[in-house]
């Protein structure tokens, strides 16, 4: 009888235990982290990240935080070490963190746009400059040394081009963002830089001093770029919810006109990582992964 008694004590105390430990990781995952690549400014960041962490926590029930980063490389770190969830990355940071995590990250969801997106590549207003090859011997600046869209997939087609920017520019640049490096030709202090279309066309849309004062010559064939991306491991059930999400997004819906405006999208779709081999052997063929 006492035998019979302490089994099934044990097994209440063992009951007890695995609910507690599920409540904890309920808990846990309570709280829904997501990150972006810092290639605009802080407060564009936040404003643009607003309305879709309310749309997310309605869509999920759970409550999302903005995690911000000071560089492309704190984004992959946190992917990689379980800080953040999710993340919205280029496709090039994407590459970095597959290397990092040995595949364990996942690219889940991209715009439409990012199917077929390009860079532009600019130049003061009042430039002589034609043609990629009348670049030689100028002052250049590109966005973060880890953005696709503003400085892998740019190095790649002046390479294609002919010029070597380590050697044929007369100094290189990096000014850290889309929008930083349009002010950077505009003020003076570069020749011409490259940044990604989506930046821009906002910029000018929104006429942006800085855009009147510099011009387009040049625009790069398209290549997949930007995804959301989830860290290795996160739940398979809230990685679907997530997606879900993301895929009943319509430009055409009044109630997320503003959500979309502010992503600068048309609608969302799905994504895969071999979506990505290009980027990664552009990368390769620019010297900036082995």
């Amino acid at each position: 009888m006492k035998l019979h008694q302490l089994k099934t004590s044990l097994s209440l105390v063992l009951a007890t235990l695995c609910l507690s430990l599920f409540s904890l990781q309920v808990n846990a995952q309570a709280v829904l982290r997501v990150s972006a690549i810092p290639d605009e400014s802080p407060t564009e960041l936040q404003r643009k990240f607003l309305p879709l962490g309310e749309y997310l926590s309605k869509e999920t029930g759970m409550k999302v935080e903005f995690i911000a980063v000071t560089d492309y490389a704190a984004v992959v770190e946190a992917l990689a070490t379980n800080k953040v969830d999710m993340a919205w990355l280029g496709g090039f940071t994407y590459i970095q963190a597959k290397i990092r995590t040995n595949g364990a990250v996942k690219p889940i969801i991209q715009r439409l746009e990012d199917e077929k997106f390009t860079s532009k590549f600019i130049i003061p207003e009042g430039s002589t400059v034609k043609t990629l090859t009348d670049l030689k011997g100028k002052t250049f600046v590109f966005g973060s040394p880890s953005s696709t869209s503003g400085h892998l997939m740019p190095r790649f087609y002046l390479m294609k081009a002919g010029i070597n920017p380590d050697k044929d520019f007369k100094n290189i640049a990096f000014s850290g963002a889309h929008d930083a490096t349009v002010a950077f030709v505009a003020g003076g202090k570069a020749d011409a830089g490259a940044l990604n279309a989506s930046v821009w066309d906002k910029l000018s849309d929104a006429k942006n001093p800085n855009t009147e004062k510099v011009k387009v010559f040049y625009t790069t064939p398209p290549y997949h770029d930007y995804n959301w991306t989830v860290r290795g491991g996160l739940d398979v059930a809230l990685t679907k919810k997530i997606s879900d999400a993301f895929l009943k997004l319509s430009a055409n819906d009044p109630a997320q006109k503003e959500l979309m405006d502010l992503q600068r999208a048309s609608k969302y779709i799905t994504t895969k990582s071999s979506n990505y081999d290009e980027i990664e052997r552009a990368a390769i063929g620019a010297g900036l992964i082995k």
